[in-house]
């Protein structure tokens, strides 16, 4: 099906669905790379037009990838639930946006809805909304995981605490680990990077974190965020694994160029439950996604890559994740070129996961050589907080020393919480209490001269 719009006098001609999304997409330097982007801001209020006409329906009778040639196609098609899409059956994406921010778009409504969506329904209606639309909606999108605690309940934002190192040092390790844990972070995940892909390494630092949780009693999951195939050996090797890490992208191409498919993730799921490690829910995935991982892999499909990063969250969903996040400047300015440019796909990738019903996180970043710095991270954190972020990253500094990138640090996750009233996990926070960390109220308590966290790192 192809579509017309005129503006200005002008007609503008859209060939099939994925040229009409990519048209509607607010500017970004990763579409003008892949060449599909609107040429003028006039053809894409054209396309912007007609895609708010549009029937949400056609996302069910068209797709922008082959069914027959794309796992990720089929699992988002055959999945479908009709029964939790009929309320909005009769909508066209303009009215879908309409009513989304309307007082009928309850939470409980929406969370009902969202097995009916599809990705590409989701990326379609956030093309036509402005940013307070996107914080407005995802705010009322409420998504609740769990394993050793819960997360995404309201009023309630988590922190990954991200201890990189450069060479794995357990000393360096747990000196960020300590730091972090005296900042109240930690709860959603104690997620390390590692730096090579030894399987000796790895296990040693999932012994250094399963062993300070254990010891401490502390209510959280810890892990080190290697290949899935990686993770299925230390399994395998008695190795104590409480989450499955795996990057993912929106395309069966994309995820073969990360060594992956569907049935590896779902024997990886199945492993990580078998081992019963959850003592409060059985969440077991933990997946990061980008926008602009496609078509860098040249896996794209000739779709934009808002709308590959929401087929990501297509896969995600299906695995019924603790954590997914977007690590949305990471890929660099090739993909998306400066502050501004961040800042929208950040709010956009935040709505869409919501809205398709994944505890959507930000790791909120930015390379050194793109066109951003920390006023444009503040603003995006400070947007994702009120938007209802499930959690952040929390890095020593907000400087990653492993990855070579900026990210958010222990003092940011801290002033947010105060800012905005957010507190922590609530397990998390009864346990900060019982130590000394803060008190009943979540507020942080003045470090002592001598804890049992820091008697125990210190010999790491």
């Amino acid at each position: 099906m192809a579509w017309a719009q005129t503006v200005g006098g002008r007609v503008h001609r859209f060939d099939d669905l994925k040229t009409l999304l990519a048209r509607a997409t607010p500017a970004r330097s990763g579409d003008r790379l892949a060449g599909i982007a609107a040429g003028t801001a006039e053809e894409r209020i054209a396309a912007q037009m007609a895609l708010a006409e549009l029937p949400l329906a056609t996302f069910l009778s068209e797709v922008v990838v082959p069914y027959e040639d794309d796992e990720v196609t089929r699992l988002i098609t055959d999945s479908h639930d009709a029964a939790a899409f009929a309320p909005v059956a009769h909508l066209t994406v303009g009215d879908f946006r309409d009513w989304l921010l309307s007082d009928d778009a309850s939470p409980a409504v929406l969370a009902a809805l969202a097995p009916g969506l599809t990705p590409e329904m989701a990326a379609a209606v956030s093309k036509l909304m402005r940013l307070q639309d996107l914080i407005r909606v995802a705010q009322k999108c409420r998504v609740t995981t769990a394993f050793r605690n819960t997360l995404g309940l309201p009023g309630r934002m988590a922190v990954r605490l991200q201890p990189n190192h450069p060479t794995d040092d357990l000393r360096g390790i747990a000196a960020s680990l300590l730091d972090g844990l005296m900042y109240g972070c930690g709860d959603a995940v104690i997620g390390i990077n590692p730096a090579g892909d030894s399987l000796v390494a790895i296990g040693e630092l999932l012994r250094l974190l399963d062993g300070l949780i254990q010891r401490h009693a502390i209510p959280t999951q810890g892990c080190v965020l290697t290949h899935v195939t990686n993770t299925l050996r230390l399994v395998d090797a008695g190795v104590p694994v409480d989450l499955v890490f795996q990057s993912i992208a929106g395309s069966e191409l994309a995820n073969k160029g990360f060594g992956i498919d569907l049935a590896l993730l779902r024997q990886a799921q199945q492993a990580a439950l078998s081992l019963r490690r959850g003592t409060v829910g059985e969440n077991v995935m933990y997946f990061e996604t980008g926008q602009g991982s496609a078509l860098s892999a040249n896996a794209h499909h000739g779709v934009d890559q808002q709308t590959m990063e929401a087929r990501a969250y297509g896969v995600a969903r299906a695995f019924s994740p603790l954590l997914t996040n977007t690590v949305v400047g990471f890929i660099g300015p090739e993909y998306l070129f400066d502050g501004k440019q961040i800042i929208r796909a950040g709010l956009e990738d935040h709505f869409c996961g919501k809205l398709l019903g994944l505890p959507l996180g930000c790791d909120i970043c930015h390379t050194n050589h793109a066109e951003a710095d920390s006023d444009d991270m503040d603003t995006l954190l400070t947007l994702l907080g009120t938007a209802g972020v499930t959690f952040i990253m929390g890095v020593p500094g907000a400087d990653d020393i492993m990855l070579g990138y900026q990210s958010t640090s222990f003092h940011d996750a801290a002033v947010l919480r105060d800012m905005l009233g957010l507190r922590r996990a609530p397990e998390f926070e009864a346990w900060l209490a019982r130590v000394g960390i803060a008190d009943d109220a979540g507020r942080l308590l003045p470090a002592p001269a001598r804890h049992a966290l820091l008697a125990d790192l210190s010999g790491a």
